[in-house]
């Protein structure tokens, strides 16, 4: 499992979380039948007024926002015999993570954390567009989060 990009761990979190995020995604694609070892996921961290572009340009919808995410693989088909299988993008708003993780009243390892996991999903296709669907994703980020986080 592989992450490139631009991110800063030493500035934003400490080095535990990047540790988390490797074993979170590696829980998720090793849930979905798709060889980790092979997982490429790119990171980036912008600030609000960077998202809020991001969001309105592909998104249609002109607010900060703490997560996007920007698949490439296309879980219905056939994982490829070899070679890097990249997920997508992941894309986090470090301001919101912060202001998040306080808000709900716990550290901005376990925010990021969750963030990235849902982000993760959302590359292996899952959503959260109806009930079913949001209860389903929900289930699978707090079963990795329980695994991740102890």
């Amino acid at each position: 499992m592989k992450i490139v990009g631009d991110y800063d761990f030493e500035n934003l979190w400490d080095d535990a979380a990047y540790e988390t995020m490797q074993e979170a995604c590696i829980i998720a694609c090793v849930q979905e039948e798709i060889p980790a070892d092979r997982v490429e996921v790119s990171l980036t961290f912008v600030s609000e007024e960077e998202i809020r572009e991001l969001n309105r340009e592909y998104r249609g919808i002109d607010k900060v926002t703490d997560v996007l995410s920007f698949p490439q693989f296309e879980p219905d088909e056939a994982v490829p015999e070899e070679g890097p299988i990249f997920l997508g993008d992941v894309v986090i708003c470090s301001d919101v993570c912060k202001r998040q993780a306080e808000e709900y009243g716990h550290s901005e390892n376990r925010e990021f954390t969750y963030l990235f996991v849902h982000s993760i999903l959302h590359l292996l296709g899952y959503d959260h567009m109806d009930e079913d669907e949001r209860h389903q994703m929900r289930k699978r980020e707090d079963d990795i989060l329980e695994k991740v986080l102890k």
